[in-house]
């Protein structure tokens, strides 16, 4: 029987991979915010379940049929997303948190009437999607942007609410165009948004994918 407990550990696994992080114990400790033997139980269980493999060097991966469940629970979790932002008018920085409520309580039935093409609020893909996707499709992080240039906000990290929130408040939302006034020596960002001139740290912009606006041609 999978858990909510257990679909949560294989979100989080899939989630963290996409990352681009090293999968082991600690990385789930911290995704999860639960203790280190705690973690060791799970993964026990899951790995007898055939949802996981723990290599000797301890890196966790998922099984085709754990991976399958991962990938489930993210898209329910996108659906979700969409549907409280588009028909409820949520605010975009406040859908994450619900939608890990509810998305372990969703039909098949019901994730057939939500299930449409598009990004969610936080301008993601369905698809747990990796950097170097990213990049592919033409998108840079903000941290790496160009002084003096233009760029439309694609997407934004989102599992956290205080970062969405510092974001929201300057201006920095998908879809939002942003300026690149200076790059300073702090490793800070000046930037022009609809809330004004606003200064953002490195942290901060790691978190922002960008499209270059200039190379659409004017707005």
């Amino acid at each position: 029987m999978i858990t909510v407990s257990k679909e949560d550990y294989l979100k989080a696994i899939l989630e963290a991979e996409s990352e681009g992080a090293s999968v082991i114990s600690a990385t789930l400790a911290h995704w999860l915010s639960v203790s280190p033997p705690a973690i060791t139980m799970a993964l026990r269980r899951l790995k007898k379940d055939g949802l996981v493999r723990v290599q000797s060097d301890g890196e966790v991966g998922l099984t085709s049929a754990g991976r399958k469940i991962a990938r489930k629970l993210t898209l329910r979790h996108h659906l979700i997303e969409r549907m409280l932002s588009e028909m409820f008018g949520m605010e975009w920085y406040k859908v994450h948190d619900e939608a890990e409520r509810l998305e372990h309580a969703v039909s098949p039935d019901f994730e057939a009437k939500l299930l449409r093409g598009g990004a969610c609020p936080h301008g993601n893909l369905s698809e747990v999607e990796s950097p170097a996707s990213r990049r592919r499709r033409g998108l840079l992080l903000l941290a790496d942007a160009e002084a003096g240039k233009n760029y439309d906000v694609s997407g934004i990290y989102e599992r956290d609410r205080r970062l969405l929130e510092f974001l929201e408040e300057r201006g920095i939302r998908p879809g939002a165009h942003v300026h690149v006034l200076r790059r300073n020596y702090d490793q800070t960002l000046t930037l022009s948004t609809d809330a004004g001139t606003v200064s953002l740290g490195s942290s901060a912009a790691q978190r922002v994918w960008v499209h270059d606006a200039d190379r659409r041609g004017p707005r």
